[in-house]
């Protein structure tokens, strides 16, 4: 416990050819390659890095390896593009698809313990939203190591980083990004989380792999650290942030408790019923039923309820059915999600199905990028122009890849896809890299935001507390912007979000003398969820149709003349600007958008 007040001249300082923030798949990726190219590199991670959330991934990542069933990067690439409701950037999704076999190869060779065929090929399973020869068959592109696929490619990057060499700062949080005078990227104020103390990394590169942000939903799969840090760095920096309308709802997710049971199980032959018993996909998606893309499934399950055919006492899930498939395969290839029914609802899912309910899952929007990483933001003109020095990669991101729904087994690729790119594209920029004069670095932005909480507390009026902000904060938005949305729900959530905000300026921590580091830790994350909030509401609130995971009630038809473009929300005054979707791939003829069909 530390009340450590810090001055320009108290803080430590350290430099560093390139900074990496969060130690997931993204950032451990991106730090072994600049690692091993020679450059001085750390990496800086809120948690002992193997419990980054990567480790929580469960069902594959995709590659048109054709280990099952023949399969092309072509026909990833379609489905990818179908997938995001044709508001993802066709040369992204074309680029990932094409870099998709040689990073599971990769990966392979690093040590990860891919699932294996009788042939000894990498086991690959269904998927929602996947098929061969543009449509056709459903296609089995998603590469397994059982249901821990993450954990299992987590662990291998972080014994490869730890061969080489590569400095990090564990249970160490990234406050801000910090700019020299001559307002370009100068480093990062970090805070050691055991001692409270604060200190400076200088470079000129910063690479942001801070994940996701469902922590600002009440019932999400998200780990805690989930918060949105490097979102809320850029946002302060008046940088914009992209398409923060589209939240994927998982649509299995534990009902009331939020625990991801992921898509492997419908990829292995698990069913979706209602309280009749009835498999009710066919419904909604009569050619590929339960393996329709996520945001079908997951609204096909709201009106379920809505309609009256829930499960329960309270009619409020659905149930999740593998009764029927063989004993050895939920051993054997879906051990994780038997082991959380075990543990979370008590029940065998060999022998009882489980309580499912969409759960707010995976950010598509984010820090929008170009392909290799870098941060881009309009000028006065409107023309986007990359942010020297600063790069973002993984689900913070937004390349983008996904569009308005991302499609499983996506996010395992895009965050290695993109932390090497990111990487490749920092090193040879170091390599002609010219030493300039140094600036001075300007601190008093952030010193402002640390001396923020570190007010006296108020003694003539009570204030209410980090943790009940927070809690509000979640309910408002899943109320208000959840899996349906209408503009009264959303104009409500803003005006609730305007109290709150002025309750968390308000807010202190009471006793600095004695508060406990992990309290101080919080609020700085409670700050980046409430930007993200308002991002989030304002976006949706503004784009008048429903595409992909952005269900609009009062909108219900996707609208391309008016809609098919990206949202740029700037914190300034809640600002939106918009820009086209590339609609032209590098290599390959592009694809119309079309009716979503399943």
């Amino acid at each position: 416990m530390t009340n450590f007040t810090p001055s320009p001249d108290s803080l430590k300082t350290e430099h560093f050819d390139a900074l990496v923030v969060g130690a997931g798949g993204a950032g451990m990726r991106a730090a072994l390659a600049l690692t091993e190219q020679g450059h001085k590199i750390a990496m800086i991670s809120k948690v002992f890095p193997t419990r980054s959330h990567t480790v929580a991934a469960q069902g594959g990542i995709n590659a048109a390896l054709g280990n099952v069933t023949p399969d092309q990067w072509q026909w990833h690439m379609y489905d990818t593009i179908k997938g995001s409701d044709y508001l993802g950037d066709q040369d992204a999704i074309e680029f990932m698809c094409q870099e998709a076999s040689e990073i599971v190869r990769e990966l392979e060779h690093f040590g990860v313990p891919f699932s294996r065929l009788d042939n000894g090929k990498i086991y690959q399973r269904a998927f929602g939203g996947q098929s061969q020869n543009f449509g056709e068959e459903q296609a089995y592109r998603t590469c397994a190591a059982a249901d821990r696929t993450g954990h299992a490619i987590l662990q291998s990057l972080y014994q490869q980083n730890l061969r080489a060499g590569t400095t990090i700062f564990e249970e160490f949080y990234a406050l801000d990004l910090i700019k020299n005078r001559d307002g370009e990227i100068g480093g990062l104020l970090i805070m050691n989380i055991q001692t409270g103390e604060y200190q400076i990394l200088e470079s000129e590169f910063v690479l942001l792999a801070t994940g996701g942000a469902g922590q600002v939903f009440r019932n999400n799969t998200n780990a805690s650290i989930n918060t949105g840090d490097g979102l809320g760095m850029v946002l302060r920096a008046g940088l914009p942030l992209q398409d923060m309308e589209f939240w994927q709802f998982h649509p299995t997710g534990v009902a009331g408790k939020g625990m991801l049971i992921s898509e492997a199980v419908r990829g292995e032959g698990g069913v979706l019923r209602n309280a009749s018993g009835e498999a009710f996909m066919q419904h909604y998606a009569p050619h590929v039923k339960d393996l329709a893309s996520r945001d079908v499934v997951a609204r096909a399950i709201a009106i379920e309820v809505q309609e009256g055919r829930g499960c329960g006492p309270d009619e409020d899930y659905v149930l999740l059915d593998l009764t029927h498939l063989p004993d050895d395969i939920i051993k054997h290839r879906l051990p994780g999600i038997r082991d959380i029914s075990l543990t979370f609802l008590g029940i065998d899912p060999a022998n009882t199905p489980m309580p499912v309910f969409p759960t707010c899952h995976y950010m598509m929007g984010g820090i929008p990028t170009d392909l290799t990483g870098q941060v881009i933001s309009p000028d006065e003109n409107g023309r986007q122009q990359t942010v020297k020095g600063l790069f973002a990669i993984g689900e913070c991101a937004c390349v983008s890849v996904h569009g308005a729904n991302r499609l499983g087994g996506n996010s395992l690729l895009d965050i290695i896809v993109f932390g090497r790119k990111a990487a490749q594209t920092i090193s040879q920029q170091l390599q002609t890299l010219e030493k300039q004069s140094n600036s001075e670095l300007n601190l008093n932005p952030l010193l402002d935001r640390i001396h923020c909480w570190q007010k006296p507390a108020k003694t003539n009026n009570q204030t209410a507390s980090v943790g009940t902000i927070k809690n509000r904060l979640q309910i408002i938005m899943e109320k208000g912007c959840g899996v349906f949305r209408t503009e009264e729900s959303m104009r409500q959530a803003l005006q609730q979000l305007e109290q709150l905000k002025r309750q968390l300026d308000e807010a202190t921590l009471l006793d600095h003398s004695h508060i406990f580091n992990l309290e101080r830790l919080a609020a700085y994350e409670l700050e980046n969820l409430m930007g993200i909030a308002f991002a989030t509401v304002h976006s949706a609130l503004a784009r008048q149709e429903s595409r992909g995971a952005h269900s609009r009630i009062d909108y219900e038809d996707r609208d391309d003349e008016q809609w098919l473009k990206h949202t740029l929300y700037f914190s300034n005054e809640h600002q939106l600007q918009y820009k086209a979707v590339n609609l032209q791939p590098k290599n390959h003829p592009g694809f119309t958008p079309k009716a979503r069909i399943y």
